[in-house]
């Protein structure tokens, strides 16, 4: 029988005899590996809906924002540069320019800030806003952009005011032109040239307005004048935008325009879904390191379990290559397995999230399955198995025959002061630390699993902390779909995290029970009671488990600084209390899941445990 083959049947036979070890490494690598796809496949889901809203509502190619220069007493005028745009080549057709002036919304108790931009009544050449409700703007009816529209909770026939001004909500539209709220003035993608300055208004709470021009032009004063125009344009080459923003749109001069490309445009409408990626790649590694720690201790724990198992293939003539070839192509296959469901998973689901919001029109492409995604994913699944398996593997291969065959245990060092402390520590504590002492690499990874899990949930209460305060904009209660989305995939990577912790926290403790079996008879032959040595197995989880959620307060909101430190948004600490509890409540957690597995172990009679010859 061929080496390859041999190591395929043995593999095969430890599958069919260990199916529920089996079983949770797959969950583990799986959880990871749809996570990062999650991540992966999200990237470019918003370009065919963003191109459908362009073609519905014949989108620009470039918009123009075109500075006015006041003289004193003057009204505003359209600037001059306007003539120039149009008739520069490449430009085939335009619109405006339209006036743009900067309003004060008021929709029941909810106050916003407004872009009112004046439009004719007829359609536009370019840039005609796509209508989902009502109609077009009339006199002293207005139109709002979707997103800003439901932020505000408003439909068609409510009543609004602009600057004091009563209008009444004429329709409800949605453009290529400008990015949805909350995102008009955080994009590049043009947009908020003319945002009001009102109390407690920020450029968060901006949303984009339509009003026949006469009413916009009414909305300006001496105090807030009409300072901007819009002008857009196609282009006989829409791939030329960018160059020609940079042609006409690159001066410092204060009177030159600013521009906007419609590629620009797109990417800021995608932010979105930008936003829920940004969420999900700290969750992948959170995930990808849990899967580790699981993946090691499920690794150690079958090690321990098959000590003589490794002495018997060694016997027979098994070279320490050999036991760790096996132990190694068992994970790994598991792990290719579970990186392939992880795929299939992560494709499957992308559809749920990929929702492009309410700015846009139509519906995202499938998510892109690249082979270099597949690739990465199933390489990440690979080396969680292999980082977490290869120690474990190379103690296997230098134990020596006769240690392995007499299941020996490696026994902790001894000293005099230890002692002395020990002896005066209940007996549950004294058990506990006793098996963490004899698997100090157990306990560690304990203490990791937990820390990564406590960085999960405090960057989770970072988040809350700051969207309570308002410092992810909607500071007058608006509604904000970006947050919203964000507590979505927050909601599914807790869901992830809490559920791979779990995981790993019932792996450790039944790892334990059975490599600490004997240990645990001889305690109770000793004079321990079932409940006593039934504790200890729950404080040899508990005590790593304190300095883990320890560390993964100040890891959580380092996290989430990090994650959050490209927005420009503001990093708020969550309340001290808080994280108190989330400390104590990972603790109660912990205690909690190892209590069953810990009675279960304690059940067995000492006396059947010491006659068995193997643990």
């Amino acid at each position: 029988m061929g080496r390859a083959r041999l190591i395929g049947r043995l593999v095969a036979r430890d599958l069919r005899h260990r199916p529920a070890q089996a079983v949770l490494l797959l969950l583990a690598i799986t959880a990871a590996t749809a996570t990062l796809t999650l991540g992966l496949v999200l990237r470019g889901v918003t370009s065919q809906p963003y191109q459908q809203t362009r073609a519905a509502t014949n989108g620009p190619d470039v918009v123009a924002y075109l500075p006015v220069q006041h003289a004193p007493g003057q009204k505003s005028q359209p600037p001059s540069g306007a003539a120039a745009l149009i008739r520069a080549a490449g430009v085939t057709s335009h619109s405006g320019p339209y006036p743009l002036v900067g309003a004060l919304v008021r929709a029941g108790r909810l106050t916003a800030g407004a872009e009112a931009e004046g439009r004719a009544e007829s359609p536009a050449a370019v840039d005609q806003p796509g209508l989902t409700a009502g109609s077009w703007v009339r006199p002293g009816g207005v139109v709002l952009e979707r997103t800003f529209a439901e932020a505000l909770g408003v439909g068609v026939g409510d009543r609004v005011t602009l600057n004091g001004r009563p209008f009444t909500v004429a329709g409800i539209a949605v453009t290529a032109a400008n990015p949805p709220y909350p995102n008009l003035c955080y994009s590049g993608g043009g947009g908020c040239y003319a945002r009001p300055q009102g109390p407690n208004i920020s450029a968060r709470d901006t949303g984009l307005i339509w009003l026949t021009g006469p009413d916009a032009i009414s909305l300006g004063t001496s105090a807030n004048p009409i300072a901007t125009y819009v002008l857009n344009l196609k282009l006989s080459n829409p791939a030329a935008a960018q160059a020609f923003v940079s042609r006409y749109g690159s001066s410092n001069s204060p009177a030159a325009p600013s521009m906007a490309s419609w590629q620009g445009i797109a990417a800021a409408d995608g932010l979105l879904v930008q936003d829920e990626q940004q969420v999900l790649a700290p969750g992948a590694w959170l995930a990808g390191l849990l899967a580790l720690t699981s993946v090691a201790v499920l690794a150690g724990g079958r090690m321990a379990e098959r000590t003589r198992r490794v002495g018997l293939l060694k016997a027979v003539g098994g070279t320490p290559g050999f036991v760790s070839a096996i132990l190694l192509a068992e994970n790994l296959v598991l792990a290719l397995v579970a990186a392939a469901a992880g795929l299939a998973v992560g494709w499957l689901a992308a559809p749920l999230i990929t929702s492009p919001g309410a700015g846009l029109v139509g519906t995202p492409g499938a998510p892109a399955m690249t082979l270099s995604i597949a690739g990465l994913v199933l390489a990440v699944g690979l080396a969680l198995a292999l980082a977490a398996t290869l120690v474990p593997a190379i103690r296997a291969a230098r134990t020596s025959t006769v240690s392995a065959l007499a299941s020996t245990t490696r026994p902790p060092r001894r000293r005099a002061g230890l002692i002395a402390v020990s002896a005066r520590l209940p007996v549950p504590v004294l058990l506990g630390l006793r098996l963490i002492a004899r698997r100090p690499r157990r306990a560690l990874l304990s203490a990791a699993s937990v820390a990564v899990t406590a960085t999960g949930i405090v960057a989770v209460l970072a988040f809350h902390a700051t969207a309570d305060l308002k410092a992810f904009g909607g500071s007058n209660g608006l509604g904000n779909p970006v947050v919203d989305r964000d507590e979505q995939m927050l909601q599914v990577l807790t869901i992830v995290l809490v559920a791979l912790a779990v995981l790993n926290v019932i792996c450790a403790t039944w790892a334990t029970v059975l490599d600490t079996s004997r240990a645990s008879a001889l305690a109770r032959a000793l004079g321990s009671t079932p409940e006593q040595v039934s504790a200890g197995l729950t404080a040899a989880q508990v005590l790593p488990a304190l300095p883990g959620a320890l560390l993964g307060v100040p890891l959580g909101i380092g996290l989430f600084a990090a994650a959050n430190g490209s927005g420009g948004r503001v990093l708020t600490v969550p309340p001290a209390w808080w994280l108190a509890a989330a400390v104590l409540g990972t603790l109660v957690a912990v205690a909690g899941l190892t209590i069953v597995p810990a009675r279960i172990g304690a059940r067995r009679p000492a006396a059947e445990i010491l006659q068995s010859e193997t643990p």
